[in-house]
């Protein structure tokens, strides 16, 4: 050994043999040492991976009505059906094969409302796929390629392991030029208030994410799948260096349940309602940091009430994993798992304590009796389910909702022509209060010349007269 390296290595040896045991171990993650490790190269690792990183391009039909309808000079022409004419949409995005069968994994954004789903792989090859189960409340979809080969596949990482600072990769198809690989790093994590829909715990990256990635894979170092590509902060459409990926833990729970052959992803029926904790909430109850979820309302006979929360008391941990907000402990208690159950740490008037708290499908408490109103009436076409937690959860309601529900309005039936919408609680008819479906249908069948109607549409009561 040259005496330059000599002279350079004896302080390191020096200061390893000062190091605890368990920070020697650490050598997983470590900052380069030299000019030597500062030229190392990620081309093995993308050798290693890409092939399971595919291209998803979706198809749908769009019917577009004709500018001229309902105008007297072109209907004396054509008459009441006026032409209409179809077009193809497609979008571009990206996937991730997690599964040797050809079991893909991307964003629901990414093939919703699609006819026709292809895929197309690293070395060029195209097939066709159908989709096995979306859900656009955790923007995740399952896909799988109709053939019996063998495909290449990305492992799922534990993604509770990720730390702010660890090098990532991302791999997808932005703006449709082709399968591209970009590196950053982990900027930070249980992001929130992201995008519109209802999952709001993401790992931020800097790695350039653009239009044409969601769906993609972020890699850690291991080659395993840490994240499903999702989303960007941009104000001009391109990547900001701020993109955001969905935890491999939740993918890995959709999956699961895509396997099991289930027709919707499902989470755990909390039965109470959760607000953020504030710097003036966590002054006032006497929180070392604004952090946690605020227990605000239980419902009666529910998980919740089961396990002994009230409101006022903070959720702050779940098996042990620090709470930041309520977006995170729905996402705790979905990673956790259906029919499990998940360790709360509560503070309750200044105290700590450990609740359990079962994981349990919604309930439905009251039959959904699924109806389709007939006959002559305002609600003709509406079709109307009795509410409970379970059917409050398929339409995205409030758990607490109670009544009689439209589910569905069928196409140019009287009741979309009224406007009646999905999620529209009938409240009442001619005065009289609308409790199950029997009622409504009964109400309905009797037709009179006149009809209040009061229906409640997030949460604004809204009072309708016909003839």
């Amino acid at each position: 050994m040259p005496d330059l390296l000599k002279r350079a290595a004896l302080p390191l040896v020096a200061l390893m043999l000062a190091l605890p045991v368990a920070a020697i171990a650490q050598t997983a993650k470590t900052v380069p040492q030299s000019q030597l490790e500062m030229q190392l190269s990620f081309a093995p690792l993308v050798k290693q991976t890409a092939g399971a990183v595919v291209n998803v391009y979706a198809e749908k039909t769009v019917r577009r009505q004709s500018p001229f309808a309902g105008d007297p000079f072109f209907e004396q022409f054509f008459g009441q059906q006026m032409p209409n004419r179809s077009e193809k949409q497609s979008s571009l995005g990206s996937g991730v094969i997690v599964e040797a069968n050809g079991t893909i994994v991307t964003n629901n954004h990414v093939v919703d409302g699609a006819d026709d789903i292809k895929v197309a792989l690293s070395d060029g090859r195209e097939f066709p796929c159908k989709v096995v189960l979306k859900d656009d409340r955790v923007d995740l979809a399952v896909l799988k390629i109709d053939t019996k080969e063998t495909f290449p596949t990305l492992p799922i990482a534990n993604s509770d392991g990720v730390e702010v600072g660890d090098l990532v990769l991302a791999i997808g198809n932005p703006f449709g030029v082709g399968q591209t690989v970009t590196s950053g790093i982990v900027s930070a994590l249980a992001r929130n208030q992201v995008v519109k829909n209802e999952f709001g715990f993401f790992i931020q990256t800097d790695a350039s994410i653009n239009p044409g990635n969601s769906g993609g894979a972020l890699m850690n170092m291991k080659g395993e799948l840490i994240g499903i590509n999702t989303a960007i902060f941009s104000r001009g459409g391109g990547s900001n260096g701020i993109g955001f990926a969905i935890p491999a833990n939740l993918v890995k729970v959709f999956l699961a349940s895509a396997d099991a052959g289930v027709k919707a992803f499902e989470r755990p029926y909390v039965g109470a309602s959760f607000d953020a904790v504030t710097s003036e909430v966590a002054d006032a109850l006497g929180l070392a940091k604004a952090r946690g979820a605020i227990v605000v309302k239980v419902s009666e006979g529910g998980p919740a009430a089961k396990a002994g929360l009230k409101p006022g008391q903070v959720i702050t941990a779940v098996d042990g994993v620090t709470v930041e907000h309520p977006d995170a402990l729905l996402y705790r208690l979905t990673t956790a798992g259906l029919g499990n159950s998940a360790k709360l740490t509560v503070v309750d008037n200044g105290k700590e304590k450990q609740v359990d708290l079962a994981l349990a499908r919604a309930p439905e408490t009251a039959p959904r009796d699924q109806r389709t109103i007939g006959g002559h009436s305002p609600f003709t076409g509406a079709v109307v389910e009795n509410l409970s937690p379970r059917v409050a959860d398929e339409l995205r309601m409030a758990s607490e909702a109670s009544g009689v529900v439209v589910a569905e309005v069928k196409d140019g039936s009287v009741a979309a022509s009224l406007g009646f919408e999905p999620k529209d609680i009938i409240v009442s008819v001619n005065g009289s209060e609308v409790k199950t479906t029997k009622e409504l249908e009964s109400v309905a069948s009797q037709g009179p010349n006149f009809w209040r109607v009061e229906i409640e549409r997030d949460g604004q009561r809204i009072r309708q007269f016909f003839r």
